[in-house]
C-alpha cells in the first residue's frame, strides 16, 4: 500500500481545542486497505471533530455517504446509506507506550510521535458503518425493495412440507409429553 500524508494529523502543530479536518472516501482507499469485495462504489464523508487537550485528544468521527451492496435476501445490489458517529480517545504517555494495551475506544501513543495517522481507523470505522445484513429497504409505498422474482422463489421454497419428509420426525411429538411413558432403551 503507498503510504499517504492525506490521512495524518500533525497534531503538536495544532494549538488547544477544536479543529475540523473533513475527508472523501472511495474505493481506491478501501480496496488498499482490504474492503470487503462485496462492497463497491465508496462514496463516503468522514467528518473529523480533533479536539486537543493537554495530554490527550478527542476524535469525533462522523460517517455520511453510501457504498453499493449485495442484498442478502435477493441477491441484487442496492446504494445503501452509510451514517453513524464513533468517538475515540487519544491519550498520550511516556515511551512505554508500546507496552501500554489499547482499548476499545482509548488509543495510547507517545509524546514522541508527531503525527496521528487515522487511516486505519478511518477504514475500521466505515467498515463498522455497514450492517450485518443488508436487505433493500422498503419503497415508498411499503413494498419490499426486493426482486419480485427472487422473493417469489424464496416463497415457493418454504412450502409445507410433505407427508414422506415429515416420517422422520415420527414419533418426537412423544417427546413433549412428559406423562406418557418413554420406551426403555437397551
Amino acid at each position: 500500500m503507498k503510504h499517504t500524508r492525506e490521512f495524518e494529523i500533525a497534531w503538536q502543530g495544532l494549538k488547544p481545542g477544536l479543529q475540523q479536518f473533513a475527508y472523501e472516501i472511495d474505493d481506491k482507499f478501501m480496496q488498499e486497505k482490504g474492503g470487503d469485495p462485496l462492497c463497491s462504489n465508496w462514496n463516503a464523508k468522514v467528518t473529523l471533530g480533533f479536539d486537543k487537550h493537554e495530554s490527550f485528544f478527542i476524535l469525533n468521527f462522523d460517517v455520511n455517504g453510501g457504498v453499493t451492496v449485495q442484498c442478502d435476501r435477493c441477491g441484487d445490489d442496492f446504494e445503501l446509506r452509510l451514517w453513524d458517529e464513533f468517538k475515540l480517545v487519544v491519550k498520550l504517555v511516556g515511551e512505554d507506550a508500546a507496552e501500554l494495551e489499547d482499548e476499545d475506544d482509548v488509543v495510547f501513543i507517545s509524546r514522541g510521535e508527531t503525527v496521528i495517522d487515522i487511516s486505519d481507523w478511518l477504514y475500521e470505522f466505515l467498515m463498522l458503518s455497514l450492517p450485518l445484513q443488508r436487505i433493500h429497504p422498503d419503497g415508498a409505498d411499503g413494498e419490499s425493495g426486493c426482486n419480485k422474482k427472487a422473493l417469489s422463489l424464496l416463497e415457493s421454497m418454504n412450502e409445507i412440507p410433505t407427508a414422506e419428509t415429515q416420517q422422520i420426525w415420527k414419533g418426537l411429538e412423544r417427546l413433549a409429553k412428559p406423562d406418557e411413558k418413554l420406551p426403555e432403551i437397551g
